[in-house]
């Protein structure tokens, strides 16, 4: 397997709602939303070596190696892998990241990477963990990496890490990010975050109905968040993705996105992508096949 690449999708996701229904004593919110991904993805190449050394060939501006969910996953993979063997030791691997999802804009790029890194070296190092094991390592890196391991679309509940499937419509969706990143950590703390939106029942809910809370916040210190999302609701419904920055509007058809995307402003970051139920990443990690 030396110098053989293997190349996996690590693909955005939206969240279709984000209600905050209040804050615990640790700090943490309780919430509900609706994760579904979209067939618009960073790639993570990776070759096994035995070097016993975990190399990222991509440096990322703004964040050092060691910062890395990616470089995050694989050591702890491995220290997880040593614990149970030490013929595991001497397992390494040479990972080419290449981005195309923004930073700060909500589309869970990091924890998607993580969760990309866990299931990939799992069959490419023959570890055989159960995607229950790899979701709770997941969990330790953030509390979005369990939905990018099992790979369908979900409600979460809790502070996330409460998860049960979910089929939403397969709508097409224009994302766009505006000229600003936005830290969750700063919304979660921010004192205009409402925190009191009543639990709803998830088998009733209409998701078409439902609003993000973070969005809320936003708009208040965001005046670009504010100004795009003013815009694009004049053409289809919009909202923000997790705690933003980006905004998607919702489509029947992928025509209709693209010609929304025409009027953006010169320069502006945007895709258009189909909304899916099951992750890109499910089966390409079910055709690799390293058994030679």
């Amino acid at each position: 397997m030396s110098n053989i690449f293997y190349s996996f999708p690590s693909p955005a996701k939206l969240n279709l709602f984000l209600h905050i229904n209040g804050q615990r004593s640790d700090g943490y919110h309780e919430l509900q939303t609706l994760f579904q991904f979209l067939d618009y993805s960073d790639t993570i190449s990776i070759s096994v070596n035995k070097s016993a050394h975990i190399n990222l060939l991509t440096q990322i501006d703004s964040v050092a190696n060691d910062d890395n969910l990616v470089i995050k996953a694989a050591t702890l993979l491995k220290r997880e892998a040593c614990q149970r063997s030490p013929l595991h030791s001497r397992l390494g691997c040479d990972i080419r990241l290449t981005k195309v999802l923004p930073m700060g804009g909500g589309l869970g790029g990091g924890s998607s990477n993580a969760a990309t890194i866990l299931l990939a070296l799992n069959k490419l190092w023959q570890l055989n963990y159960s995607i229950d094991y790899l979701a709770s390592l997941g969990l330790t890196l953030g509390a979005d990496v369990p939905v990018f391991v099992r790979g369908f679309a979900a409600y979460a509940e809790g502070i996330g890490e409460k998860l049960s499937p979910a089929s939403p419509n397969e709508y097409w969706y224009l994302v766009a990010k505006p000229y600003c990143s936005i830290s969750t950590q700063s919304v979660f703390q921010s004192t205009e975050l409402p925190r009191n939106t009543p639990k709803i029942n998830l088998a009733q809910i209409k998701v078409e109905q439902c609003h993000n809370d973070c969005q809320t916040a936003v708009i208040k210190n965001y005046p670009e968040v504010a100004n795009l999302l003013a815009d694009l609701v004049e053409y289809a419904p919009s909202q923000m993705t997790g705690t933003g920055a980006c905004v998607f509007s919702r489509f029947n058809t992928k025509a209709e996105a693209l010609t929304l995307q025409k009027k953006l402003p010169d320069g502006m970051f945007s895709f258009v992508a189909k909304g899916l139920n099951q992750s890109p990443l499910v089966k390409a990690i079910a055709t690799i096949d390293v058994s030679c």
